[in-house]
């Protein structure tokens, strides 16, 4: 069993055209999360999965690995996916699949997913969650919101207020962040499964693997991602750098 991990990079995008392409402290922001994610301890290998040529190039003039999916994807997991099957990996590795918008991820939590999908055999995808601490988080629609069992087992995930607090009794409430890991025979099969009515509802892929039965592992963490969507986004994030860079 190895450890690959793939960010899926597209030029597109109706409000950031161009955004992995964008300049941070005089580096793109594909190559900071390039950079950040090949900290981790437990990968194998690091590539980003883009169908277009100016990201490739890109990649390519700092050293990164790149591999060329098609145009025809529609996601980011049917792009990871397209890529480990182009890598040929087996069945029995692990892949993960690093949103190219966080420029800040932090190698520590890469490894923890990981670790986390490991150690249960029962799980077939693992992710994370952190605790909304900010009121404007809870009400938009935007910020992801995860519930588990008491075993950390995804049980619903959605854009609105879960769990509902009807007694007020102070029910924490948790965003989820983006980082998914997949046993590689099981995100072959995901690739093939046909959108579902709550995936549809909500826009949310992973709905698609509980509405199958399958079982996601959640672990919690500190970490409060800065992930960059829009042009204001990426501001802040210069800021968050020059910040760290003091």
């Amino acid at each position: 069993m190895e450890v690959f991990a793939f960010i899926p990079a597209r030029y597109a995008s109706t409000r950031f055209e161009g955004k992995p392409l964008a300049l941070i402290e005089g580096a793109t922001m594909i190559e900071h999360v390039y950079r950040r994610v090949s900290k981790s301890r437990l990968l194998k290998g690091v590539a980003v999965a883009t169908d277009d040529l100016r990201i490739a190039d890109a990649v390519s003039d700092f050293g990164g690995k790149v591999v060329m999916t098609s145009v025809d994807c529609l996601t980011g997991t049917e792009r990871v996916a397209e890529a480990a099957k182009l890598s040929a990996l087996s069945d029995d590795d692990i892949i993960v699949n690093i949103q190219g918008d966080e420029p800040l991820i932090e190698p520590e939590l890469i490894d923890e997913t990981v670790k986390a999908l490991m150690d249960n055999p029962g799980a077939v995808i693992s992710t994370a969650r952190t605790l909304i601490k900010d009121e404007g988080e809870l009400l938009n629609s935007n910020v992801v919101k995860v519930t588990t069992d008491i075993f950390g087992r995804a049980l619903y995930f959605s854009r609105s207020i879960i769990p509902f607090d009807r007694e007020g009794i102070g029910a924490a409430i948790y965003k989820h962040i983006g980082i998914y890991v997949y046993r590689a025979g099981f995100l072959k099969k995901l690739a093939k499964m046909k959108p579902t009515l709550l995936e549809s509802a909500e826009h949310l892929e992973q709905l698609r693997v509980l509405e199958n039965g399958f079982e996601i592992q959640v672990i919690d963490t500190d970490y409060h991602p800065l992930s960059v969507d829009t042009p204001e986004d990426l501001e802040v994030v210069r800021e968050r750098f020059k910040e760290l860079a003091k």
